[in-house]
């Protein structure tokens, strides 16, 4: 029996400000929805929670992980997973995001990663990057 193809989408941005605001952006609905979508998000384990995509509907969505200002790792229409990675540089935080769990063989899918790749890299993260400094 073969294995199929995944992808995994990572992004690597640099945000001017402290880890902490960076997981407040990440964890909070009110902060979220003003740079991605809005939803009830929360950074308990097992919390389960919904994203209101545009076009799309709402996503269901469950954490997984969830380490204060380092990680925070959640489901996303079932088939996927956002690994939200913290590191603290400098004054600033550097986020890795990593979006795996694309069935390169599902031509929907494929699609999909196509498409979301540049839509995670040249808007949803930088908008977070633009946000977070400004977060009191």
């Amino acid at each position: 029996m073969t294995e199929g193809r995944t992808g995994t989408i990572s992004v690597d941005q640099f945000i001017a400000a402290p880890p902490r605001k960076v997981w407040r952006a990440l964890t909070e609905p009110d902060l979220h929805a003003k740079w991605w979508a809005p939803g009830d998000v929360a950074e308990t384990v097992g919390h389960e929670f919904h994203l209101d995509m545009p076009g799309f509907g709402a996503i269901p969505c469950k954490v997984l992980e969830s380490v204060p200002h380092e990680r925070f790792v959640y489901t996303f229409n079932g088939n996927w997973t956002l690994t939200w990675r913290l590191v603290a540089e400098g004054d600033g935080t550097r986020l890795l995001l990593d979006h795996s769990g694309f069935d390169l063989d599902d031509k929907r899918e494929s699609q999909a990663y196509d498409r979301m790749g540049p839509g995670w890299r040249e808007t949803v993260v930088p908008r977070l990057a633009e946000l977070a400094p400004g977060i009191d």
